[in-house]
């Protein structure tokens, strides 16, 4: 369903993102059983008499090769990975979405940094984070700040896109002429116009996050062999894969499949909203901007 608005007599329709709230059930439904299982059940302990037991009514998902119960370890992993990957999107959102609307709105050096970025973005991404875990400890604390560094650059890049694209509408051309600062029109008419573009952005890269903290666990950087996480799991049950165990490494991977998947499906409603929805100025700033444009006609 879509709610219709009118603007300089046009009408225009605001999208709903519907195709969201299925993936979103499904991501916290993953996430609250994981907090559920690392807070309430005891932490899942080896038992040398079952090492790589098959998937059974006793073990839903079978056991690993020390004896872990890959059910309950592949819960416990989601509240690892899940909220380094959350936290590590939501530092890179907090610093680079003000970042992008001030280099987007500023053009004097607005190009500078777009160069400094395109330098920066060279090198590859897991790379790059690999050296920034090692280098600063090589501790799971250190993951979101690593997540954060490499995506501030991209949240910058996006807004400063967008942000050149509706500094040219009417109704922020009304602002400037009605004396409205730059913060201002960052805050009260361009971030609202934007608001669905940013959270597609941030499920992205919390999708791509995941993915990052994954890869970390499988190649053990910033995680040891102890620690509750797919990409560990992974590793783990790659040496046994060869025996036939396949459920040590398939059902960490579905896991993380699904959560990736999740947050990709509502990234791509989220930009189909945006894309449906259009810039709409709000009522005071559509009669200014009515006005300089009839102003403008007339001196014509």
């Amino acid at each position: 369903m879509t709610a219709t608005e009118f603007t300089n007599g046009t009408t225009r329709r605001r999208s709903r993102p519907r195709g969201a709230v299925m993936p979103s059930i499904v991501l916290i439904t993953i996430l609250l059983l994981g907090l559920a299982e690392r807070l309430f059940a005891a932490a899942p302990l080896p038992d040398p008499t079952r090492t790589l037991a098959p998937p059974s009514k006793d073990a839903w998902f079978g056991t690993d090769a020390i004896g872990v119960d890959v059910f309950a370890r592949t819960l416990s992993a989601a509240a690892t990975d899940i909220p380094i990957a959350l936290l590590g999107t939501f530092m890179a959102a907090v610093v680079g979405i003000p970042l992008g609307l001030a280099v987007g709105i500023n053009s004097a050096w607005s190009e500078r940094a777009m160069r400094c970025l395109d330098g920066f973005q060279a090198f590859p991404i897991l790379l790059f984070t690999i050296a920034v875990v090692v280098l600063a400890g090589n501790s799971a604390v250190v993951i979101p700040f690593a997540i954060a560094v490499i995506n501030i650059p991209r949240y910058m890049r996006l807004l400063r896109s967008a942000c050149l694209s509706l500094r040219e509408k009417r109704f922020v051309e009304a602002a400037t002429a009605a004396g409205s600062s730059n913060v201002r029109t960052m805050r009260t008419h361009l971030l609202p116009h934007l608001r669905l573009l940013i959270l597609s952005q941030t499920s992205l890269t919390a999708a791509n996050a995941l993915v990052i903290v994954s890869a970390l666990g499988f190649l053990g950087v910033g995680m040891n062999a102890s620690t509750p996480s797919w990409g560990v799991m992974m590793a783990s049950g790659a040496t046994v894969l060869s025996r036939g165990s396949w459920w040590t490494v398939v059902f960490p991977a579905a896991a993380m499949f699904v959560c990736v998947y999740s947050l990709n499906r509502v990234s791509d409603a989220l930009t189909r909203a945006q894309a449906g929805e259009g810039p709409a100025a709000p009522r005071s700033l559509r009669r200014v901007a009515q006005h300089v444009f009839v102003t403008r006609r007339n001196r014509r």
